[in-house]
């Protein structure tokens, strides 16, 4: 009979899993966000409702002028016919006006320059791009990785089937692996370096807020260079950072840098358009190339009303209003608990080594607890505080959690409060 499961073998779709999926598990972001859901009722149930300073997203609206730009664009001729992966000349055309303006790059708009549906997405495809899928380590193309780092680097590497290899970022090395180094204790663990593709630069940095000076772009770009290795620049911060510090280089400041970098930016962060998914990739043209081929495959490019929307953010002076002030809205939400973990016992170097850029704090655990998740966990079970554990980003991160200051000073205030009626102090 139609329907039944009587005369039919139980079917394992689970043994249908590509080897490279089977086993992996979602992105700690989303999986933080189901555990704060299951126990939401609870601790809502005990005065303690979750205080989220787990994902890096902005909580205020974006740009009132952007919006009223949006709505006159959706009743344009052809607005919502499908689009192209490269994206829209006008988009294209603002992307290579910024980065002229902002960084004195030139790009041109018709053949360095490709949108992305968001800066993650982008990566994710780069990867794909350059990644020959194989199961075996040692055998595997490989990436070389900011650890700590955003997390979604080693997913999406080892999802394309390759080896993501970490670079220590250390107060040691101020942040900034010398990638010879890396490159030596690689070899010296048995992989080949001929089979490194790329190395990933994210400064300012998720999650440390660390930045670089040009001369440590410099650096990497004639290692690069002498390597033949694509440079993946990941400058989704780039406009995040506090009064008085110099504004993020781009690593096509470079002179020759262009020859090898692709450089992903992103309108999510600064411009509170994280749900909008709209973000750029610029630099070289075989990379941007490769790039538009593998989205070609996976989507037909980005409404044409968000790139509108898009093209108006990167140039326009109300825009670029709103992240100054959001900027001293997230230095200010950085003082306010900067002085609630000093009141917590924070040691005071610790305090004083804050990042000047993003909209993150990476602070230590207590030396009472065992791992940075245990502390997470506790934190969140008991007092309904959501953090990140450092080693979410990576090997190096164990001993450090981090925080995104996005939440309203009340809610900081809040933070700090129950940290020490619940007894987290250091």
């Amino acid at each position: 009979m139609s329907g039944s499961s009587s005369s039919v073998s139980t079917v394992n779709i689970p043994a249908l899993y590509s080897d490279l999926w089977a086993n992996r598990q979602e992105y700690i972001m989303f999986r933080i966000a189901k555990r704060v859901a299951e126990l939401t009722p609870s601790l809502e149930a005990k005065g303690r409702a979750p205080l989220k300073l787990s994902i890096g997203a902005p909580t205020v609206e974006p740009p009132e002028a952007f919006l009223e730009q949006f709505k006159q664009y959706l009743s344009e001729p052809g607005i919502h016919t499908y689009s192209t992966p490269r994206g829209e000349p006008f988009f294209r055309q603002a992307v290579a006006t910024r980065m002229q303006q902002r960084f004195g790059v030139t790009v041109d708009a018709n053949t360095e320059v490709c949108s992305l549906v968001g800066s993650k997405e982008g990566l994710a495809h780069i990867f794909r791009g350059l990644i020959t899928p194989r199961m075996e380590p040692t055998q595997q193309d490989i990436i070389l990785t900011p650890d700590p780092g955003y997390a979604s680097y080693v997913d999406a590497i080892q999802g394309a089937g390759g080896f993501s290899y970490p670079m220590a970022l250390l107060p040691e090395n101020d942040y900034r692996p010398d990638p010879e180094d890396v490159i030596r204790q690689l070899q010296a663990e048995g992989y080949d370096p001929k089979r490194v593709k790329a190395i990933i630069l994210n400064y300012p940095s998720n999650p440390l807020g660390a930045t670089a000076p040009l001369a440590y772009y410099e650096k990497v770009v004639a290692f690069a260079r002498q390597r033949n290795i694509l440079i993946i620049s990941d400058l989704a911060y780039s406009e995040m950072y506090f009064a008085g510090e110099a504004a993020p280089h781009s690593v096509l400041e470079v002179p020759g840098a262009k020859d090898l970098t692709i450089e992903c930016h992103s309108l999510s962060k600064p411009y509170s358009l994280t749900g909008w998914r709209i973000g750029f990739a610029v630099g070289c043209k075989p990379a941007i190339d490769l790039l538009a081929s593998v989205k070609s495959t996976v989507d037909s490019g980005i409404f044409k009303a968000i790139q509108k929307a898009g093209a108006y953010a990167l140039t326009s002076q109300a825009c670029d209003d709103f992240v100054a002030k959001m900027n001293q809205v997230y230095e200010a939400n950085q003082q306010q608990l900067v002085e609630g973990f000093r009141r917590l016992g924070w040691p005071e170097a610790t305090l004083k080594q804050v990042p000047r850029a993003t909209f993150y704090m990476w602070l230590p655990v207590p030396p009472r607890y065992a791992s940075c998740e245990t502390f997470a966990t506790e934190l969140l079970e008991k007092s309904g505080v959501v953090v990140v554990p450092g080693t979410a980003f990576g090997g190096n991160g164990e001993g450090y959690f981090r925080m995104s200051i996005v939440l309203p000073p009340h809610e900081l205030e809040e933070v700090i409060v129950r940290m020490e009626n619940d007894g987290f102090t250091y």
